[in-house]
């Protein structure tokens, strides 16, 4: 086999463009990228080739093609808002609104029963309910979930290994969902942490344990880390300003992350790949109007983000990757204002329109 070397190839000075955007350059050849139907015949290593017949993509190693996969990154949160729920009156309704535009919500669809203090949490396009208070049977180990793009009922998805009600935090890595905290069946405050995976129906498994037993917790996510905020706990002063975290692909108790600036229970939070938000509450004082936040890949205490249009506590948020919207809660009396903020910024809050109805002690998340 001969072997031709050529010290240098030019066309009047400047460099040759070859078909496919191979190029020969200062003494470098650069790698070949094909686009036609049949699969090229002499291709280099590190060949690029997209088939034209079936949209497929393809690197040459090894005297081989090989197809590469795309791969959807997880999702956690979506544009499409979920609230579920609530006490006033205790009620069945799911409502629903774009967190893209502000206005207001509309209704989706119906949960099994009347149900306060429940919790929620999405992955991907399906959103789960569990536990809570239902009306005539009481507080339940009920899991259903619903198609978030699509609108209707609640279907039946499992059971919780753990009855809880008074708001557990849920939050998920876009695979595993998590349920932590609440009151239990005898009305215990609970320390447990269980899981579920969301593509799939089926009963909750044990996860670990909080490092404190509360309920009026909250949690948020950043696809890797879960974080409960604040709550109810069993000693004297019984609020907390507690933040665990969790991973939430493996099983094992919760560590301490930090602390948020003062004790509340009832606050509501959600997050992005970076922030998790906490906002509103009840402190030492009353309805507190503060929104705070922390970097969830990071431990340490909260910082100022901002406020909130009115005080509340016993609310719910929901977020996609740039916005958080904060709904209803309780002040002087139940609210329906929907608020908004931009994660990445700090601020006061902005109006972004109505719930349906005013109402507080439900639950919340958002998906695609």
């Amino acid at each position: 086999m001969s072997t031709l070397k050529v010290d240098s190839l030019v066309n009047g000075g400047k460099t040759i463009d070859f078909t496919y955007n191979a190029k020969v350059s200062n003494g470098t050849l650069k790698k070949e990228y094909y686009e036609q139907s049949t699969e090229p015949a002499y291709p280099c290593d590190g060949a690029l080739w997209f088939n034209t017949s079936d949209d497929t993509f393809h690197i040459y190693a090894n005297n081989a093609w090989y197809t590469t996969t795309i791969v959807a990154p997880l999702t956690y949160s979506g544009n499409r808002a979920l609230v579920a729920g609530g006490a006033n009156p205790r009620n069945n309704v799911i409502q629903y609104f774009s967190i893209e535009t502000t206005g207001n919500s509309v209704d989706f669809g119906d949960l099994s029963g009347a149900n306060s203090g429940l919790s929620a949490l999405s992955a991907g396009g399906r959103a789960v309910f569990g536990g809570g208070f239902v009306t005539d049977v009481g507080k339940v180990d009920v899991m259903e979930y619903v198609t978030v793009s699509t609108t209707g009922n609640a279907t039946d998805f499992g059971n919780l290994v753990e009855i809880f009600s008074d708001q557990a935090a849920g939050c998920s890595n876009g695979v595993r969902g998590i349920f932590a905290g609440g009151s239990n069946s005898a009305g215990a405050r609970t320390n447990v942490i269980q899981y579920i995976t969301v593509a799939t129906t089926g009963n909750a498994t044990d996860f670990g344990d909080l490092t404190t037993a509360r309920n009026r917790t909250t949690g948020a996510s950043n696809g890797v880390r879960g974080i409960i905020t604040g709550g109810e706990i069993n000693t004297s002063p019984s609020k907390t300003a507690t933040i665990d975290y969790v991973t939430i692909a493996t099983t094992g108790n919760a560590q301490d992350f930090g602390d948020l600036a003062a004790a509340i229970l009832g606050a509501a939070a959600s997050g992005n790949d970076t922030r998790g938000i906490i906002a509103g509450g009840q402190d030492a004082s009353g309805n507190v109007n503060t929104i705070q936040y922390v970097t969830i890949a990071t431990t340490g205490n909260s910082t100022d983000f901002g406020d909130l249009t009115v005080a509340r506590r016993l609310l719910v948020s929901t977020a996609n990757k740039t916005r958080a919207t904060i709904n209803g809660g309780l002040s002087s009396s139940y609210d329906n204002t929907i608020d908004y903020v931009t994660i990445a910024t700090t601020g006061n809050a902005t109006d972004f329109g109505d719930l349906l109805s005013a109402n507080a002690y439900f639950a919340g998340c958002s998906g695609n």
